[in-house]
């Protein structure tokens, strides 16, 4: 079940604590205390859900995004798992009044402020992924970007607000080797990562001074709900095994243990990065 207010009930049980004041538990992690939002959940298997369990774990207290009815009954599946109070907001990317509507439930629900925003998405039509870039129409190449690139900015200013009043707080896209290296059946999400990389730096440089940092990993290959309408994932996922430096796939747990560690206060002194969690894939020249 999803609660819908903090400080209410969860499983019918008292909650001790209001979003972001750290209390309610009994050990320490990494995260804990800090509020995190979490955009791109879609099953179990998305990198999302996996930094949402490492996050949980560390002691972050969680708002998730869904984008239609039919995610968040599959988050209404889900978030029982991980036996804490989480926050659901609708939240779609594409719809302005909904951005403006998200930027605002944030400053009510969270009078502390927000100390975490993962950006954890992507979209692009099928038919621009394959064939050739040569062939691609105005219409696929501008929305790729407009989901996959331009949204982490426009994020990145809703929260904005909500990461001032606390003081600070850490911005972690996700992204993929194929922004810098051609990798077949990519296509134009290769050039849209290449742009949100770019607003990494840039956001980066714009927030620094404000104490909020702004960072992407690089995954290797997941069998993703995202990656599945990519030809050839499986391929890659078998490549990897052949080429990386550690012969290993890599897990949607692994990408969490990763944004545990830029979203804390481990890394305060990191932005502007890329950071590769892709068993060194990306050093290979062969």
């Amino acid at each position: 079940m999803i609660v819908e207010k903090f400080g209410r009930s969860y499983r019918g049980r008292e909650i001790p604590w209001q979003l972001g004041s750290g209390k309610g538990r009994a050990t320490l992690g990494l995260l804990d205390g800090k509020v995190a939002v979490i955009t791109g959940i879609a099953n179990k298997r998305s990198i999302a859900w996996g930094i949402a369990r490492a996050f949980c774990r560390e002691g972050a207290h969680l708002i998730v995004t869904y984008q239609n009815q039919r995610l968040k009954e599959n988050l209404d599946k889900l978030l029982p798992e991980l036996d804490t109070p989480v926050q659901s907001i609708l939240l779609d990317v594409t719809d302005d009044q909904l951005m403006v509507k998200f930027a605002e439930q944030l400053q009510v629900l969270t009078p502390n402020g927000v100390n975490i925003l993962i950006h954890s998405i992507a979209y692009a039509e099928r038919a621009d992924l394959e064939g050739r870039f040569l062939d691609t129409q105005r219409n696929g190449y501008m929305l790729a970007q407009e989901v996959s690139a331009y949204s982490l900015t426009e994020l990145t200013r809703a929260v904005y607000p909500s990461m001032q009043r606390a003081g600070g707080g850490s911005i972690v896209a996700m992204t993929y080797q194929g922004s810098t290296r051609v990798m077949p059946n990519y296509n134009v999400m290769g050039v849209a990562k290449a742009a949100l990389e770019s607003s990494v730096r840039y956001l980066a440089f714009d927030l620094g001074t404000e104490h909020i940092r702004v960072n992407a990993i690089s995954a290797g290959p997941v069998k993703t709900l995202a990656a599945s309408g990519v030809k050839g994932i499986s391929q890659a996922l078998h490549s990897m095994v052949e080429r990386a430096p550690i012969p290993e796939n890599i897990s949607t747990d692994d990408v969490g243990n990763a944004a545990v560690f830029l979203a804390s206060d481990w890394a305060k002194h990191i932005t502007g990065h890329i950071l590769f969690v892709d068993s060194g894939s990306h050093i290979m020249g062969f």
